[in-house]
């Protein structure tokens, strides 16, 4: 089994509802992202998939909620945008651009020490 990282990054605003505690005023965090992915077969080139391809796909993945308020997007508009609900949403959207491999998880940062990972049922 082989398995690839591609990490991602992203700046956007966000509050959270339902919520007592300094979060739940509008405040912005510096996202860091971790993407998995696995497969045991290799290309004729060597590789799972190639880097560049993944890097594309999570780029325009990530574009979607650079520098915006993450509870105006409609992904989040019947709960939170919690680190936890953007690693689901990040899994969701990238997984279908690319069915070659397994994409085994989603790692979103808040910060350095504050992670929340998304891994499929």
């Amino acid at each position: 089994m082989y398995q690839l990282r591609i990490n991602g990054d992203f700046a956007a605003a966000h509050f959270l509802k339902n919520y007592h505690g300094k979060c739940e005023n509008l405040h912005g965090h510096n996202y860091k992202v971790r993407v998995y992915l696995s497969g045991s077969r290799l290309d004729a080139g060597g590789m799972l998939i190639d880097f560049g391809i993944v890097k594309g796909h999570l780029k325009e993945v990530l574009a979607g909620l650079d520098h915006s308020n993450l509870n105006e997007h409609p992904f989040f508009s019947s709960g939170n945008p919690s680190a936890e609900l953007i690693a689901r949403y990040i899994y969701e959207e990238m997984a279908p651009r690319i069915p070659s491999v397994h994409l085994d998880r989603v790692e979103v940062f808040e910060t350095e020490n504050n992670v929340a990972s998304y891994l499929p049922d």
